[in-house]
Protein backbone atom coordinates (compact mmCIF):
# COMPACT_ATOMS: atom_id res chain seq x y z
CA UNK A 1 0.00 0.00 0.00
CA UNK A 2 1.74 3.15 -1.16
CA UNK A 3 0.57 6.78 0.10
CA UNK A 4 0.74 9.76 -2.15
CA UNK A 5 0.61 13.56 -2.43
CA UNK A 6 -0.82 15.21 -5.44
CA UNK A 7 -0.31 19.01 -6.63
CA UNK A 8 -3.63 19.80 -7.24
CA UNK A 9 -5.66 23.60 -6.19
CA UNK A 10 -8.64 23.19 -9.00
CA UNK A 11 -10.66 21.02 -10.27
CA UNK A 12 -9.51 22.02 -13.86
CA UNK A 13 -6.22 20.59 -13.28
CA UNK A 14 -7.94 17.02 -13.13
CA UNK A 15 -8.71 16.54 -16.66
CA UNK A 16 -12.13 15.94 -15.92
CA UNK A 17 -14.92 15.53 -18.71
CA UNK A 18 -16.10 19.99 -19.54
CA UNK A 19 -19.49 18.55 -18.80
CA UNK A 20 -19.00 18.14 -15.38
CA UNK A 21 -16.68 21.07 -15.23
CA UNK A 22 -19.52 23.28 -15.67
CA UNK A 23 -21.71 21.27 -13.37
CA UNK A 24 -19.59 21.58 -10.94
CA UNK A 25 -18.78 25.29 -11.39
CA UNK A 26 -22.85 25.92 -11.36
CA UNK A 27 -22.74 24.06 -7.86
CA UNK A 28 -20.24 26.49 -6.92
CA UNK A 29 -17.52 24.32 -6.14
CA UNK A 30 -14.52 26.66 -6.08
CA UNK A 31 -11.54 24.14 -4.51
CA UNK A 32 -11.23 21.18 -4.48
CA UNK A 33 -11.02 19.64 -0.78
CA UNK A 34 -7.95 17.27 0.82
CA UNK A 35 -9.91 13.89 -0.29
CA UNK A 36 -10.34 15.30 -3.40
CA UNK A 37 -7.45 16.38 -3.97
CA UNK A 38 -5.88 13.29 -3.23
CA UNK A 39 -8.51 10.76 -4.67
CA UNK A 40 -9.59 12.12 -7.72
CA UNK A 41 -6.33 12.06 -9.90
CA UNK A 42 -5.59 8.44 -7.90
CA UNK A 43 -9.20 7.01 -9.23
CA UNK A 44 -8.92 8.71 -12.95
CA UNK A 45 -5.27 6.95 -13.26
CA UNK A 46 -7.18 3.53 -12.53
CA UNK A 47 -5.12 3.34 -9.19
CA UNK A 48 -7.33 1.28 -6.03
CA UNK A 49 -8.02 3.70 -3.11
CA UNK A 50 -8.11 2.95 0.47
CA UNK A 51 -9.74 6.58 1.86
CA UNK A 52 -9.77 7.79 5.26
CA UNK A 53 -12.35 9.93 5.56
CA UNK A 54 -15.36 11.44 7.30
CA UNK A 55 -18.80 12.63 6.07
CA UNK A 56 -19.04 16.21 5.12
CA UNK A 57 -15.47 16.01 3.73
CA UNK A 58 -16.21 15.60 0.08
CA UNK A 59 -15.90 12.13 -0.35
CA UNK A 60 -18.93 11.77 -3.13
CA UNK A 61 -17.52 13.89 -5.10
CA UNK A 62 -14.00 12.75 -4.83
CA UNK A 63 -15.09 9.23 -6.68
CA UNK A 64 -18.26 10.43 -8.53
CA UNK A 65 -16.68 12.69 -10.85
CA UNK A 66 -13.71 10.02 -11.59
CA UNK A 67 -16.13 7.39 -12.32
CA UNK A 68 -18.73 9.89 -14.60
CA UNK A 69 -15.59 10.60 -16.08
CA UNK A 70 -14.32 7.28 -17.16
CA UNK A 71 -18.01 6.10 -17.94
CA UNK A 72 -19.00 5.20 -21.31
CA UNK A 73 -22.44 6.29 -22.00
CA UNK A 74 -23.18 4.03 -25.27
CA UNK A 75 -22.51 1.20 -22.95
CA UNK A 76 -25.53 0.40 -21.10
CA UNK A 77 -24.09 -2.25 -18.84
CA UNK A 78 -23.23 -1.40 -15.29
CA UNK A 79 -19.93 -0.09 -15.74
CA UNK A 80 -19.50 1.27 -11.29
CA UNK A 81 -21.07 -0.24 -8.50
CA UNK A 82 -21.55 1.81 -5.24
CA UNK A 83 -22.13 0.06 -1.61
CA UNK A 84 -23.65 2.00 1.09
CA UNK A 85 -24.86 1.34 4.78
CA UNK A 86 -28.19 2.51 4.60
CA UNK A 87 -30.99 3.46 1.92
CA UNK A 88 -31.16 6.87 2.62
CA UNK A 89 -27.30 7.21 2.26
CA UNK A 90 -27.64 5.18 -1.47
CA UNK A 91 -29.77 8.06 -2.28
CA UNK A 92 -28.38 10.32 -1.23
CA UNK A 93 -25.48 9.00 -3.44
CA UNK A 94 -27.19 8.95 -6.40
CA UNK A 95 -28.77 12.35 -6.48
CA UNK A 96 -25.28 13.77 -6.35
CA UNK A 97 -24.27 11.74 -8.88
CA UNK A 98 -27.60 12.82 -11.31
CA UNK A 99 -26.39 16.55 -10.14
CA UNK A 100 -22.95 16.28 -11.21
CA UNK A 101 -23.91 14.21 -14.51
CA UNK A 102 -26.23 17.14 -15.09
CA UNK A 103 -24.84 18.21 -18.88
CA UNK A 104 -23.82 14.80 -19.79
CA UNK A 105 -26.01 12.63 -22.09
CA UNK A 106 -26.80 8.81 -21.69
CA UNK A 107 -25.84 8.49 -18.01
CA UNK A 108 -28.45 6.43 -15.92
CA UNK A 109 -27.95 5.96 -12.49
CA UNK A 110 -30.18 3.92 -10.10
CA UNK A 111 -30.38 3.36 -6.29
CA UNK A 112 -30.80 0.07 -5.34
CA UNK A 113 -32.37 -0.77 -1.75
CA UNK A 114 -34.21 -2.81 0.81
CA UNK A 115 -37.97 -1.32 1.04
CA UNK A 116 -38.71 -0.77 -2.06
CA UNK A 117 -40.36 -3.12 -4.75
CA UNK A 118 -37.70 -5.45 -6.25
CA UNK A 119 -39.86 -5.42 -9.20
CA UNK A 120 -39.48 -1.59 -10.26
CA UNK A 121 -35.87 -2.00 -9.69
CA UNK A 122 -35.25 -5.27 -12.36
CA UNK A 123 -37.16 -2.71 -14.81
CA UNK A 124 -34.60 0.10 -14.12
CA UNK A 125 -31.86 -2.28 -14.63
CA UNK A 126 -33.45 -3.91 -17.50
CA UNK A 127 -33.63 -0.45 -19.40
CA UNK A 128 -29.60 -0.25 -18.93
CA UNK A 129 -27.81 1.49 -16.14
CA UNK A 130 -24.57 2.36 -15.89
CA UNK A 131 -24.28 3.08 -12.08
CA UNK A 132 -25.86 1.43 -9.50
CA UNK A 133 -26.14 2.35 -6.05
CA UNK A 134 -27.05 0.25 -3.21
CA UNK A 135 -27.30 -1.38 0.19
CA UNK A 136 -25.48 -4.60 0.24
CA UNK A 137 -28.40 -6.98 1.12
CA UNK A 138 -30.58 -5.90 -1.74
CA UNK A 139 -27.45 -5.72 -4.21
CA UNK A 140 -27.08 -9.78 -3.12
CA UNK A 141 -30.53 -10.13 -4.06
CA UNK A 142 -30.22 -8.83 -7.08
CA UNK A 143 -26.92 -10.53 -8.26
CA UNK A 144 -28.55 -14.11 -6.95
CA UNK A 145 -31.55 -13.41 -9.07
CA UNK A 146 -29.30 -12.51 -12.65
CA UNK A 147 -31.43 -8.71 -12.59
CA UNK A 148 -28.07 -7.68 -11.98
CA UNK A 149 -25.06 -8.50 -13.89
CA UNK A 150 -21.58 -7.24 -13.26
CA UNK A 151 -19.31 -8.23 -16.36
CA UNK A 152 -18.77 -4.59 -17.46
CA UNK A 153 -17.93 -3.64 -14.22
CA UNK A 154 -14.99 -1.32 -14.31
CA UNK A 155 -15.08 0.17 -10.63
CA UNK A 156 -16.09 -0.44 -7.26
CA UNK A 157 -17.31 1.78 -4.08
CA UNK A 158 -17.23 0.75 -0.75
CA UNK A 159 -18.78 4.12 0.90
CA UNK A 160 -18.91 4.24 4.83
CA UNK A 161 -17.04 0.91 5.23
CA UNK A 162 -16.93 0.97 8.95
CA UNK A 163 -20.56 1.80 9.07
CA UNK A 164 -21.26 -1.68 7.37
CA UNK A 165 -18.94 -3.14 9.96
CA UNK A 166 -21.22 -1.52 12.90
CA UNK A 167 -24.23 -2.68 10.58
CA UNK A 168 -23.42 -6.45 10.35
CA UNK A 169 -23.02 -6.27 6.54
CA UNK A 170 -18.95 -7.34 6.20
CA UNK A 171 -20.01 -10.75 5.59
CA UNK A 172 -22.60 -9.57 2.56
CA UNK A 173 -19.63 -7.16 1.39
CA UNK A 174 -17.02 -10.03 0.90
CA UNK A 175 -19.83 -11.69 -1.19
CA UNK A 176 -20.16 -9.78 -3.17
CA UNK A 177 -16.55 -8.52 -3.89
CA UNK A 178 -16.16 -12.30 -4.69
CA UNK A 179 -18.42 -12.03 -7.46
CA UNK A 180 -17.12 -9.11 -9.33
CA UNK A 181 -14.55 -9.91 -12.07
CA UNK A 182 -10.97 -10.29 -11.38
CA UNK A 183 -9.76 -6.39 -13.35
CA UNK A 184 -11.69 -4.12 -12.43
CA UNK A 185 -10.66 -0.48 -9.64
CA UNK A 186 -11.86 -0.83 -6.34
CA UNK A 187 -12.02 2.66 -3.64
CA UNK A 188 -12.84 1.94 -0.10
CA UNK A 189 -13.63 4.98 2.28
CA UNK A 190 -14.13 4.56 5.88
CA UNK A 191 -13.88 7.21 8.62
CA UNK A 192 -11.99 4.94 11.00
CA UNK A 193 -9.72 2.03 10.36
CA UNK A 194 -10.92 -1.01 12.29
CA UNK A 195 -8.34 -4.09 11.84
CA UNK A 196 -11.85 -5.83 10.23
CA UNK A 197 -12.14 -3.16 7.73
CA UNK A 198 -8.32 -3.06 7.05
CA UNK A 199 -8.28 -6.68 6.38
CA UNK A 200 -11.34 -6.38 3.90
CA UNK A 201 -8.45 -3.68 1.91
CA UNK A 202 -5.57 -6.25 1.88
CA UNK A 203 -7.91 -8.89 0.47
CA UNK A 204 -9.71 -6.93 -2.58
CA UNK A 205 -7.44 -3.69 -3.27
CA UNK A 206 -4.70 -4.35 -5.29
CA UNK A 207 -1.57 -2.02 -5.06
CA UNK A 208 -3.35 0.25 -3.55
CA UNK A 209 -2.71 4.33 -2.36
CA UNK A 210 -3.66 5.21 1.11
CA UNK A 211 -5.45 8.71 1.07
CA UNK A 212 -5.63 9.54 4.82
CA UNK A 213 -6.20 12.94 5.53
CA UNK A 214 -4.50 14.28 8.69
CA UNK A 215 -6.19 14.01 11.43
CA UNK A 216 -6.50 17.51 12.35
CA UNK A 217 -8.62 17.74 9.39
CA UNK A 218 -10.64 14.94 9.62
CA UNK A 219 -13.22 17.36 11.02
CA UNK A 220 -15.42 19.33 8.83
CA UNK A 221 -14.03 23.35 8.41
CA UNK A 222 -16.99 24.44 7.66
CA UNK A 223 -19.23 23.19 10.43
CA UNK A 224 -19.30 24.71 13.78
CA UNK A 225 -18.93 22.39 16.96
CA UNK A 226 -19.26 22.84 20.03
CA UNK A 227 -21.15 21.17 23.24
CA UNK A 228 -22.36 21.94 26.19
CA UNK A 229 -23.10 20.33 29.63
CA UNK A 230 -26.23 19.98 30.68
CA UNK A 231 -28.95 18.06 32.64
CA UNK A 232 -31.41 16.26 31.33
CA UNK A 233 -34.45 18.61 32.28
CA UNK A 234 -32.42 21.80 30.72
CA UNK A 235 -32.18 20.42 27.21
CA UNK A 236 -34.87 21.79 25.50
CA UNK A 237 -34.69 24.81 27.07
CA UNK A 238 -30.98 25.17 25.25
CA UNK A 239 -31.83 23.80 22.00
CA UNK A 240 -33.93 25.97 21.98
CA UNK A 241 -31.87 28.69 22.91
CA UNK A 242 -29.18 27.42 20.02
CA UNK A 243 -32.33 27.08 17.74
CA UNK A 244 -32.75 31.28 18.48
CA UNK A 245 -29.34 32.39 19.03
CA UNK A 246 -26.90 30.28 16.56
CA UNK A 247 -28.90 29.23 13.63
CA UNK A 248 -30.81 30.18 10.46
CA UNK A 249 -34.34 28.85 10.85
CA UNK A 250 -34.94 29.87 7.24
CA UNK A 251 -32.71 26.76 6.26
CA UNK A 252 -33.56 22.96 7.32
CA UNK A 253 -31.76 21.83 11.16
CA UNK A 254 -31.44 18.47 11.73
CA UNK A 255 -30.77 17.05 15.49
CA UNK A 256 -30.22 13.74 16.20
CA UNK A 257 -31.02 11.98 19.54
CA UNK A 258 -30.12 8.74 20.82
CA UNK A 259 -33.33 6.83 21.35
CA UNK A 260 -36.33 6.46 19.47
CA UNK A 261 -38.73 7.43 22.26
CA UNK A 262 -36.50 10.29 22.69
CA UNK A 263 -36.58 11.88 19.27
CA UNK A 264 -40.59 11.64 19.28
CA UNK A 265 -40.56 13.35 22.78
CA UNK A 266 -38.12 16.43 21.92
CA UNK A 267 -40.33 16.21 18.50
CA UNK A 268 -43.39 17.16 20.09
CA UNK A 269 -41.55 19.43 22.55
CA UNK A 270 -40.57 21.84 19.54
CA UNK A 271 -43.95 21.64 18.22
CA UNK A 272 -45.11 22.77 21.58
CA UNK A 273 -42.39 25.84 21.21
CA UNK A 274 -44.00 26.78 17.69
CA UNK A 275 -41.28 25.42 15.85
CA UNK A 276 -41.88 23.09 12.44
CA UNK A 277 -40.74 19.80 12.80
CA UNK A 278 -41.00 16.35 12.48
CA UNK A 279 -39.53 12.90 13.72
CA UNK A 280 -37.62 10.25 11.49
CA UNK A 281 -36.53 7.16 13.10
CA UNK A 282 -36.88 3.43 12.34
CA UNK A 283 -40.53 3.12 13.40
CA UNK A 284 -41.24 4.67 9.95
CA UNK A 285 -41.66 2.91 6.87
CA UNK A 286 -39.22 3.55 4.00
CA UNK A 287 -41.85 5.85 1.89
CA UNK A 288 -42.51 7.69 5.13
CA UNK A 289 -38.91 8.51 5.19
CA UNK A 290 -38.63 9.50 1.59
CA UNK A 291 -41.33 12.10 1.67
CA UNK A 292 -40.18 13.23 4.81
CA UNK A 293 -36.50 13.93 3.52
CA UNK A 294 -38.51 15.23 0.47
CA UNK A 295 -40.38 17.54 2.38
CA UNK A 296 -37.60 18.86 4.48
CA UNK A 297 -35.32 19.57 1.33
CA UNK A 298 -38.44 21.72 -0.15
CA UNK A 299 -38.97 23.54 2.95
CA UNK A 300 -42.65 21.88 3.35
CA UNK A 301 -42.21 20.50 7.29
CA UNK A 302 -44.82 21.50 9.24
Amino acid sequence: MQALEVAVSSFSQFGLKDELLRAINEIGYETPSPIQLKTIPLLLDNRDVLGQAQTGTGKTAAFALPILSKLDPKLREVQSLILTPTRELAIQVAEAFHTYAKFLTGVRVVPIYGGQPIHQQIKHLQKGVQIVVGTPGRIIDHLQRGSLDLKALKTMVLDEADEMLRMGFLDDVEWILSHTPAEHQTALFSATMPREIKRISERHLKNSVNVEIERKTLTVPNIKQFYINVIESQKPDVLTRILETELNLDEAVLIFDRTKIGCAELTEKLQARGYAAEAMHGDLSQTQRENLIRRLRNGQVE
